[in-house]
């Protein structure tokens, strides 16, 4: 029997993992999705601080007692999470802050933080007998789940927006998945996704739909919490598209602290582009369910006009006592390039996003001094090259293959 049950975040039925696979029969899609909660007391038996020291797997499956797996023999060998933490000193002097971190999580197998939950949705799907498996995407979470799925030999049907990025339709076509490129947005593609799955009795990884996902990515919080020798941040900024990363980090901050691993909780910032940012216009409205708009930015990672996980993600920041807020294209693009520059990472704009929204709080000065935090890139630079160059303030100089030529450009004596 299942160490975990399913709870409905919106009526709270309670439904053992066999009932139901994916979200709420009483409340529909959009307001039952499902949390996965523990017997902790169990969890607590054979998992604790002690274990985890002596445990060698520099992977997400050293939190496998945290995690709903029945059958680990289906966990796949790419290896995914532990991420590194990185410390900016320099920039955290340069804002006024105690301290500063920037997790990379661009340096998962198919360079996104989509890999911890394909890697858990992935085990799901073989322990239900599944054959052919399916997802809506803007590129991230597709290219990873078919990367995982191919492994297994998965037949893999993926559903994009017309505007997905080059690179991630690329990983997609050598993964081998059966890519179709819908006439339409990111909210179309996944409307029809759901459709096809339904009809075909595919198995669905699309976010918040499949309520396994956000135990993978919260184990991202987990591991920022083990690599600061759990002294918890005060505050973690995250980019926010349907809000099923976010809710998946309070998710997994809030299992450690429940198990006694950590002594607080930390804020959550969850940051939006403008042109795409229902979840802030409900937060500052007091509203439990975001109004629908059209999405544009260039950010196609969090495109997103009806955020599907939007009511734990919601509740997930008010918990927290945290916030949500929107920033710019043009501040998208200028936190690309300060991360690249000042911490060596290269972020696709998603990925950037979390950073300017920080510099922005600083700016504001809405931050005070002590203030501990982590800021989490959710995906590689090379995952949106087009975008990423529009960060690029200079462009290559054509010099003839002589020493003369090169002093000459560079105005060298």
């Amino acid at each position: 029997m299942a160490f975990w049950t399913l709870h409905c975040v919106s009526c709270q039925a309670t439904y053992q993992p066999e009932e139901v696979h994916y979200t709420c029969p009483r409340c529909g899609p959009l307001l039952g999705t499902l949390e996965v909660v523990y017997d902790l007391e169990t969890v607590a038996s054979h998992f604790d601080r002690q274990q985890l020291r002596l445990d060698a797997r520099a992977n997400h499956w050293r939190y496998l007692p945290l995690l709903p797996i029945e059958k680990p023999e289906f966990i796949s060998p790419l290896a995914v999470g532990w991420t590194p933490l990185y410390r900016q000193e320099a920039l955290a002097r340069e804002w006024g802050l105690a301290d500063l971190w920037v997790k990379d999580d661009g340096r998962n197998p198919t360079a996104s933080l989509k890999d911890r939950a394909s890697s858990v949705g992935l085990v799901k799907a073989l322990e239900q007998g599944a054959t052919t498996v399916t997802a809506a995407s803007t590129g991230n979470a597709a290219s990873s789940w078919a990367a995982f799925t191919a492994l297994a030999g998965l037949r893999t049907v993926i559903f994009v927006p017309r505007n997905a990025p080059r690179a991630k339709i690329a990983q997609l076509l050598l993964y081998g998945a059966e890519v179709l490129q819908v006439e339409g947005n990111y909210d179309q593609a996944f409307d029809l996704c759901m459709q096809a799955a339904r009809q075909w009795h595919w198995y669905n990884r699309s976010t918040a739909i499949n309520p396994y996902l956000g135990e993978g990515k919260k184990t991202a919080a987990l591991e920022i919490c083990e690599q600061l020798n759990w002294e918890v941040p005060d505050v973690v900024f995250v980019s926010v598209g349907d809000g099923c990363i976010i809710q998946g980090l309070w998710k997994g901050f809030r299992d450690l602290f429940q198990l006694g691993f950590i002594e607080r909780l930390p804020q959550l910032v969850g940051v939006q582009a403008e042109g795409a940012a229902p979840l802030v216009q409900a937060w500052r409205e007091g509203k439990d369910q975001c109004r629908p708009l059209e999405p544009h930015t260039l950010a196609d990672s969090i495109a997103v006009g009806i955020p599907r996980d939007q009511v734990k993600a919601l509740r997930a920041v008010r918990e927290s006592g945290g916030r949500f807020m929107a920033v710019s294209d043009q501040e998208i693009l200028d936190a690309i390039a300060l991360l690249a520059r000042k911490a060596g990472v290269l972020a696709e704009p998603a990925g950037a996003t979390a950073l300017a929204g920080l510099k922005r709080l600083v700016e504001e000065k809405q931050l005070t001094k002590d203030v501990r935090a982590v800021v989490l890139v959710t995906g590689h630079g090379l995952k949106d090259i087009d975008g990423v160059l529009k960060a690029a303030t200079a462009t290559p100089r054509t010099v003839e293959p002589s020493l003369e030529a090169v002093a000459r450009t560079l105005k060298l004596d």
